[in-house]
């Protein structure tokens, strides 16, 4: 048990280094994360089968699959975000990647859609056209789109007007040329707010959508 003990807290001690490395890239990050749970996981097994020799060699080739498999934020994605960041620059549009490496839109509703309304608005299309085209050079990738609104009305009303929102959204996209089949909608009605709904302020900022882009596991 010694060779796999040590060899979990020497893994562990680089994990911390590695995240305390304030000046590395998303896609640096993502692969010394995975080169330290590769190795981990390259340590035991090694070690159940070769004693501290074995650990030593299974942490090496783990640590090597693992900064590839571990590179969930590539170049491409990191490219598509500083992209989306220039084109949606002032508008109020946040663009942000999530716990889980994926690319994320929050469009709001002063840019998205009006009241009650699901017809797209003039000044989220050039947005939409800029998104298309990111997509359209990156087509390992996949989008879900998930319309919201404030709790004004029913849930009859919101969880389709929610739908629709979405289903637009994803509709001008393929218009732009971006395959249907990438495309996955959802509506959460009021379900998931944002900021209160006893205020204007609040109401606003719930009625929106939210734009995730992921990275195909096959495509690593």
């Amino acid at each position: 048990m010694k060779p796999i003990l040590s060899s979990l807290t020497c893994v562990a001690l680089a994990l911390g280094v590695l995240s305390g490395c304030a000046n590395m890239s998303e896609t640096e990050k993502g692969t010394a994360k995975g080169a330290g749970i590769g190795a981990g996981v390259g340590a035991v097994v090694g070690a159940l089968v070769g004693g501290s020799k074995g650990a030593v060699t299974g942490a090496a080739l783990g640590g090597v699959a693992g900064a590839v498999g571990g590179n969930v934020w590539s170049q491409r994605m990191q490219d598509q975000k500083a992209a989306m960041e220039k084109a949606t620059a002032g508008t109020g549009v946040a663009v942000s990647q999530t716990q889980d490496n994926r690319l994320k839109l929050d469009i709001p509703s002063d840019v998205s859609f009006d009241t009650g309304r699901s017809a797209i608005k003039p000044n989220f299309v050039p947005i939409l056209n800029h998104f298309a085209a990111s997509l359209n050079q990156n087509p390992v990738t996949t989008v879900t789109i998930i319309g919201h609104t404030d709790n004004t009305g029913s849930d009859a009303i919101n969880n389709p007007l929610s739908v629709q929102r979405a289903n637009a959204t994803r509709d001008y996209l393929v218009s732009q040329g971006v395959a249907t089949q990438r495309i996955a909608t959802d509506g959460r009605g009021s379900r998931e707010p944002v900021a209160d709904n006893s205020t204007q302020a609040g109401r606003d900022k719930n009625r929106r959508v939210e734009i995730y882009v992921a990275e195909q596991t096959a495509a690593r």
